[in-house]
């Protein structure tokens, strides 16, 4: 009976993941957008050697990688979810296929900005955000679903001091809130993008009270944090999503300017990051990315934002 029940819990896992995947966070079809690629295929063969035969990556001479076991709390030399962006290790960025570390974000700021919302909501409702109104040449990383689970992911992010925010969904992570634990701890919160990621716009309350306050339960309960940001799947959205969302105690809805495809960098407008840019990836795999890994392809993105200039900041810093 046991073994039963988990093989049904893995093909209702993979059968969501299968649904999330087909439209999640794609630019296709979602009104004028100016599609701009990197030379991602050039940066991912770069790496490829790297990658080929080492699962997990060897640390460098003289530097421990210790395991980040759930429940141990804040990793050593990391910092926790309520601080500033982990710091990471200044030598590693060569095992992840870099030609140089990724640059410390600035301080926090001490007041956070104003925001800039998309268009005017009722009063009571949260903002509605694409970018964060700095000058800062920092973006901000957002991480969508939780497909993949790929544990080289924790060490690069460990590595590198990678600063992002996650928006996860349930049905896609199953029995697997451990791995963002792991993440977690290392500085990156995790954040709300419902229960089974439905396109909320036109669905009555109900539903999508359920569907967002159901999802700040789960993060609350694995994850031991109340989520205060919350992303429409899609990224589309009506007032009752707003009014649902605010009701659920999100403050802020967070779309996003840019998003990381598996051949490169695409953009709703302009052909460039702009400063305090919130960028759009996915926890995604091998099937998912054209046969690349979910660290080859952050290794792409990181590479991409540092050619153009700009570093990673922690959205919660200005948020």
């Amino acid at each position: 009976m046991t073994m039963i029940k988990s093989g049904l819990s893995r093909y209702l896992v993979l059968a969501a993941a299968a649904a999330v995947f087909t439209g999640c966070g794609s630019l296709e079809g979602s009104g004028p957008l100016a599609r701009t690629t990197v030379d991602s295929d050039t940066a991912t063969a770069s790496s490829a050697p790297r990658t080929a035969g080492r699962s997990p990556t060897p640390p460098l001479p003289g530097h421990s990688r210790p395991p980040v076991p759930p429940g141990s709390g804040t990793v050593s030399g990391t910092s926790g979810p309520s601080g500033s962006a982990p710091s990471g290790d200044p030598e590693a960025y060569r095992l992840w296929g870099l030609d140089r570390p990724l640059d410390r974000p600035p301080p926090a700021p001490a007041a956070k900005p104003q925001l800039a919302p998309e268009e005017p909501t009722g009063e009571g409702l949260p903002p509605v955000i694409r970018r964060v109104p700095t000058t800062d040449r920092v973006v901000f990383l957002t991480i969508d679903d939780g497909i993949e689970k790929d544990p080289r992911f924790v060490e690069e992010a460990r590595d590198l001091g990678l600063p992002f925010t996650g928006f996860l969904t349930d049905n896609v992570i199953g029995d697997h809130y451990d791995y963002f634990d792991q993440l977690q701890r290392l500085g990156n919160p995790m954040e709300n993008h419902t229960l089974t990621h439905p396109s909320l716009a036109g669905l009555d309350y109900d539903t999508q009270r359920q569907e967002i306050c159901g999802q700040q339960e789960n993060v609350r309960t694995h994850l031991g944090r109340q989520p205060r940001l919350f992303r429409p799947p899609y990224g589309e959205y009506d007032e009752t999503t707003l009014r649902a969302a605010a009701d659920c105690g999100a403050q802020t809805v967070v779309l996003w300017r840019a998003e990381m495809e598996p051949r490169g960098l695409v953009y709703r407008s302009g052909g460039s990051l702009q400063p305090g840019d919130i960028v759009l990836a996915h926890f995604r795999g091998p099937e998912q990315l054209e046969g690349k890994s979910m660290t080859d392809m952050i290794t792409s993105l990181v590479r991409t934002i540092q050619e153009q200039g700009f570093t990673v900041a922690r959205l919660e810093d200005y948020v």
